[in-house]
């Protein structure tokens, strides 16, 4: 049973990093090409720079040769000056077209997370933090353009040395190649050893610092919550634990990676040594001077040599970070979508308003329903209330008819047509919503207004914050609708409310969703609150989610719901007479001393 499960779970890595690699083939394709040259240009400035020792090679032998003449040692100087400029030249051409690829895969990769955010279902985010999700938009996305600028054209400069340089090499001397190409094997021995062995505690880094990210975005956003109840204490002991393991993942990680420099300097030199050893034993068993010059070039080209297999053990580890991050942002690019409906074209000739729920089955997770064949029907027009205790499916209810969850049975219909046939954002658009945590952006009070409606004119907005009772105070701030809203600005809880009042007014959908609205201003406050909802609720079919039950004694229809299902239907008088239980909520609160 293990090995099914160990298989089932490499299948699913392999196929992860199959999908892995298909990401990142589409986010280097538009810039592939540029991509190219900047390889070939880091290959030649390589190519160029390995040459320049043994040119310098040829002229410590035009010096010791009986042809000397300074005209020889000019041409050949002259040679080695224009190999080393071009050189120079392809490398910063190289390194400002690496730098425009690592910015362009940079910024698709954000425009991607972006566009895949908008397209996640809600239940990712039931399970995945949003400073998780921040931290692969921001950190990683900057690990993998970091690693893509700085040390994949090092990787190719390395390779290119490793293999270009024996090629020179053997024209000098074979035996002393063969001598040094012994550190290859055993350099990438210990190289892969580490590198193997050190993975695992990258990808913990990178997990772990998604999860301090989602910590402190929790903690930050919650400030005053968290002073109020004095939980610094347990706020600080939950980021001490996750920095320790960040703490943690990372000192080992970058340990085990800085072991890889020394070991393999030390083989390098160990090498080194025995290549002078036998070139000198040669030297003087051959008594050849021209060898001797020959050796001080392939002693040149050994300490090259050292060189790139030294810097690939360096960036091993920022490959490896580079890797792991990748594979979070890869990762999230890759999970599952909202299906696409671009080609249901379905719409509603004329709106009426009529909503029906039949046989509605729905659980957050497979093995945990919540909604047990949940049927009933609102006429258009109707002010439909809905009330129980907390748990009970209201707010579910909700989401289930604006499609932020897809049912797991029955239908939705609006008019008569499943909501399954209709495009998701048609079937938003039929909604305006107030819910109780207002959502206000940083702009002007025109532009929060006008959010759901953008084309809406300035006498539509006026009316509808009219209509709202918030123009009065708008026109008393000096820049009256220009206001620009900011998180210190002076705006109370009821005004927001009744700013999202008047962005649903606005909208003018033939249906609203008013999700516990007045449950956290005080009496006053509740009353303007809900003349305006009363003004905006004429004439359209609404969905009221009621705390407190006195606010909804005039709907037409109140729903109450308990453990999922629908328990009670009537309105309030009938609903008191029949004594079950919404009579026991309603007299609940007021014997819990709520103001009825």
């Amino acid at each position: 049973m293990a090995k099914i499960k160990a298989g089932k779970a490499g299948a699913q890595r392999n196929e992860k990093k199959k999908g892995s690699m298909k990401v990142l083939f589409k986010t280097i394709a538009p810039v592939k090409w540029l991509m190219v040259l900047g390889v070939g240009l880091a290959i030649l400035a390589t190519g160029l720079s390995i040459v320049g020792p043994r040119i310098l090679n040829e002229m410590m032998e035009v010096l010791g040769s009986p042809d000397f003449t300074l005209e020889k040692i000019n041409n050949i100087g002259l040679i080695l000056v224009l190999i080393y400029l071009i050189s120079m030249f392809l490398s910063y051409f190289e390194g400002f077209l690496m730098s425009k690829v690592s910015t362009t895969i940079t910024k698709n990769l954000r425009s991607s997370l972006s566009t895949k955010i908008n397209r996640l279902p809600l239940r990712y985010f039931d399970k995945t933090s949003f400073g998780d999700v921040i931290s692969r938009v921001t950190n990683d996305v900057d690990t993998v353009g970091r690693g893509l600028n700085g040390s994949i054209t090092s990787l190719i400069s390395s390779i290119t040395m490793i293999v270009a340089i024996p090629i020179i090499m053997f024209t000098i001397s074979w035996e002393l190649t063969l001598i040094a190409l012994a550190e290859i094997p055993l350099a990438f021995g210990v190289l892969i050893l580490i590198v193997k062995f050190n993975q695992k505690y990258y990808v913990t880094q990178q997990k772990s610092l998604g999860e301090l990210n989602g910590h402190i975005e929790e903690i930050f956003s919650s400030h005053n919550v968290v002073k109020a109840f004095n939980g610094e204490q347990k706020a600080w002991r939950q980021f001490d634990s996750l920095n320790r393991t960040l703490k943690t993942s990372a000192r080992k990680a970058q340990f085990t990676s800085s072991l890889m420099h020394p070991i393999i300097n030390t083989i390098g030199n160990i090498i080194y040594v025995v290549v002078v050893l036998a070139g000198a034993w040669i030297a003087m068993k051959n008594s050849d001077l021209i060898f001797i010059t020959s050796i001080i070039t392939f002693v040149t080209y050994i300490r090259m040599f050292n060189q790139p297999i030294s810097q690939i053990g360096m960036l091993a580890g920022n490959l490896q970070m580079m890797g792991a991050a990748a594979e979070r942002v890869f990762e999230f690019i890759e999970s599952e979508e909202e299906e696409d409906e671009s080609d249901k074209v379905k719409v509603l000739d004329k709106v009426e308003g009529k909503v029906e729920f039949r046989n509605v089955d729905f659980g957050y997770s497979k093995d945990k329903q919540i909604i047990h064949n949940f049927n009933f029907t609102a006429l258009p027009g109707q002010k439909i209330a809905i009330v129980g205790p907390t748990g009970a499916g209201k707010t579910t209810m909700v989401n289930l008819l604006m499609r932020f969850y897809e049912i797991d049975g029955g239908e939705i219909l609006i008019d008569g047509v499943s909501t399954k046939d209709m495009n998701r954002s048609y079937v938003r658009s039929l909604f305006g919503m107030v819910l109780q945590d207002t959502w206000l952006f940083e702009g002007t009070i025109r532009e929060n207004i006008a959010y759901g409606n953008p084309s809406a004119s300035d006498e539509e907005i006026v009316a509808a914050c009219k209509m709202s009772n918030v123009d009065h105070f708008i026109r008393t701030e000096p820049q009256g609708y220009n206001m620009v809203l900011k998180e210190d600005s002076a705006i109370s809880q009821g005004q927001k409310q009744l700013f999202t009042i008047a962005r649903a007014m606005v909208q003018n959908s033939p249906m609203l969703i008013l999700d516990e609205a007045t449950s956290s201003v005080d009496t006053r406050t509740e009353m303007l609150i809900q003349t305006a909802m009363d003004r905006l609720m004429q004439g359209r079919t609404s969905f009221v989610i009621a705390h407190r039950l006195s606010t909804i004694k005039n709907a037409d229809q109140i729903i109450v719901m308990k453990d999922g299902s629908i328990v009670e239907v009537g309105g309030h008088d009938e609903l008191m007479k029949k004594g079950g239980f919404y009579k026991e909520l309603y007299n609940s609160q007021f014997e819990n001393g709520e103001e009825l």
